[in-house]
C-alpha cells in the first residue's frame, strides 16, 4: 500500500485545507462523523430544519442533522447518541428508535466526511429545539403525506434545499414501502 503525501496548506479549529498531488480537499481537525436524520412524530409528520447557513449567506431546508463525537466530553459518542442529542438541540423531539438507513460521502471531492443517514421514530416532544449557542433552527413539521408538494413549493419560492433531504426521503418512503431492508 502506496503512504499518502499529505500537504497541509492551511489550518483553523475544526477544518484542515490539504492538498494531495494536484488535489486539494478539506478534514476536519479532529476524527469524527456526521449524521442526517429523518425524523417522523408519531402523527405523520417529517421534520424540516430551516437554518442560515453562513457558507451559503443563505437559509437552506434540510433535517435535523449533526456531528458526532465533536463534543470535547463526548469524543467516544456513538451515532445514535450523537442522533438522540443533536434531534433533541435541534428540535426538541427525543427519538424512542432510531435506525441506521445508509452511509456515504457528503462531497466526495471536497471533503473527507461521511455521513450517517438514519430514520428516527417513536418522537417524544421534550423541549423547544432551535439549536444550542448562536444556532437559529426554525423546525417546520410536515405531513409526510404533503412532503414533497411542500419542498416542490419552497423550491419554486427561491429557497435552497439540501438534497440530502431527498435521500433521507428516498430511505423512508421506501422502507414504508417494504422495498428496503
Amino acid at each position: 500500500m502506496t503512504q499518502r503525501k499529505i500537504e497541509v496548506l492551511a489550518e483553523g479549529k475544526h477544518l484542515r485545507l490539504v492538498r494531495e498531488g494536484r488535489w486539494e480537499f478539506v478534514t476536519r481537525t479532529k476524527p469524527v462523523g456526521a449524521a442526517f436524520i429523518g425524523a417522523i412524530t408519531q402523527d405523520g409528520c417529517f421534520l424540516i430544519t430551516d437554518e442560515y447557513r453562513i457558507p451559503l449567506a443563505a437559509s437552506v431546508i434540510g433535517c435535523p442533522a449533526g456531528l458526532i463525537g465533536d463534543l470535547q466530553d463526548q469524543a467516544n459518542e456513538n451515532v445514535i447518541e450523537a442522533v438522540k442529542r443533536e434531534l433533541i438541540e435541534e428540535a426538541g423531539y427525543e427519538a424512542g428508535h432510531v435506525e441506521v438507513l445508509t452511509r456515504g460521502p457528503t462531497s466526495a471531492g471536497q471533503i473527507d466526511e461521511v455521513m450517517t443517514i438514519v430514520l428516527a421514530t417513536n418522537l417524544k416532544k421534550v423541549g423547544t429545539g432551535g439549536g444550542v449557542g448562536d444556532e437559529q433552527i426554525a423546525v417546520h413539521e410536515v405531513p409526510l403525506t404533503e412532503i414533497h408538494d411542500w419542498l416542490d413549493a419552497k423550491h419554486k419560492q427561491g429557497r435552497l434545499i439540501d438534497p440530502k433531504v431527498y435521500t433521507v426521503l428516498y430511505f423512508v418512503l421506501a422502507k414504508m414501502r417494504g422495498l428496503a431492508g
